[in-house]
């Protein structure tokens, strides 16, 4: 039996503070911040965690929602530490996380694997293990490697926050799913999404 039939974590993953609140490297907040929103649940600081908090119930499962306050290269800072106050190993986690490899509007699943150059990703590969579900919400690239940092540290244009809005909603659906029925039937939904390529609109991260 899939282990998201019990307790689901969720970590989006981004910088704290009001000057990252839009950059692209914020998706992850923006997708938790979304799906806390759907499912009436309210983010709170948490000492113990090193992050901010929130919990709810998704398709009958009890799931907490967790941002991250340590910056992104510390991210593993807080997820270990809220894996071992709930008493859960790394498959019941789930990290939701910016994609250079993805164009905007397109999200993806998967389970485990190294961690790209994200270094979100890096550091809870380093504490947790690989072992751990990653939705990847896609950005885009600027091209070359020099031009990334400065890019994923900067708010998208308006049509691309219409694209990063249809990918997270099509995430949330598949959050649901993966909480029901389990990771394939997950992947299968999501990835069958056709992702807009004339989106107009304002988006941004939520509260």
């Amino acid at each position: 039996m899939s282990p998201f039939t019990e307790t689901l974590v969720i970590v989006g993953l981004g910088n704290p503070g009001p000057k990252h609140a839009g950059d692209r490297h914020n998706v992850g907040f923006w997708f938790v911040d979304q799906l806390a929103a759907h499912i009436g649940a309210r983010f709170s600081a948490e000492a113990r965690f090193q992050g901010e908090a929130s919990r709810g119930n998704l398709q009958g499962r009890n799931v907490h929602l967790i941002k991250p306050a340590t910056f992104m290269n510390r991210s593993g800072q807080c997820v270990r530490k809220v894996l071992d106050y709930y008493g859960l190993a790394a498959e019941h986690l789930l990290v939701v996380h910016d994609e250079l490899d993805l164009p905007p509007g397109v999200a993806r699943l998967k389970k485990g694997g190294g961690h790209g150059g994200h270094n979100g990703l890096r550091d809870i590969v380093a504490t947790c293990g690989p072992d751990f579900l990653r939705l990847r919400l896609g950005i885009g690239h600027p091209g070359h490697k020099d031009l990334v940092t400065d890019y994923v540290l900067h708010a998208p244009g308006k049509a691309e926050r219409a694209q990063m809005l249809d990918a997270m909603a099509a995430g949330i659906s598949a959050v649901e799913v993966l909480a029901a029925s389990g990771l394939e039937k997950a992947m299968q939904q999501l990835h069958s999404v056709t992702p807009r390529t004339d989106a107009t609109g304002e988006f941004g991260p939520a509260g």
